[in-house]
């Protein structure tokens, strides 16, 4: 997934624009979704937001992260990420437990019902998600990876060396 840049790929102002503005509008799209299928889980008080989700989801994709690296990867403050964990849990969606070499740090994990909530919203953006591939050809799922993975960089790996993961 490491491919050298093309030296022959000259990409102008313009081009970077109109890629900005789709990435924008198709971030609001996905959001869009993620509302709707949150809107339609069953009555919670308060209810859960965008950011209960994708806690939720990086919870099923990296189990054991912390607030720290959950606060990494999502761009939420410690204290936001220590507040929607904390929402998870109280909700019964997600677990914290001690660490095994530090008691301060407390992994968390998606408990069953947190899983469920999880692949309910998910289903919705994953059928969003196969649409714009399938729309894309057939070469649209490797580029559209290569070039999200080169926009995300370093945050692919929070939380990721830890379960033996490459980095």
């Amino acid at each position: 997934m490491n491919a050298l840049p093309d030296a022959r790929l000259v990409l102008r102002e313009e081009e970077l624009d109109a890629a900005l503005e789709l990435l924008m509008l198709s971030e609001a799209a996905l959001w869009a979704a993620c509302d709707a299928a949150l809107d339609a889980e069953p009555e919670r008080r308060p209810p859960l937001g965008r950011g209960h989700y994708r806690a939720a989801f990086l919870l099923k994709r990296r189990p054991g992260v912390g607030v720290q690296e959950l606060s990494r990867l999502t761009g939420l403050s410690k204290q936001g990420a220590s507040k929607v964990l904390g929402d998870l849990e109280r909700h019964g969606l997600a677990a914290r437990e001690a660490g095994e070499h530090d008691a301060r740090r407390r992994p968390a994990s998606l408990t069953p019902a947190g899983a469920v909530f999880e692949a309910r919203v998910s289903e919705r953006l994953r059928g969003l998600l196969a649409r714009a591939y399938r729309s894309g050809g057939l070469d649209a799922v490797g580029g559209a990876r290569r070039i999200l993975a080169a926009m995300a960089g370093s945050r692919l790996n929070v939380g990721r060396s830890r379960r033996g993961e490459t980095e």
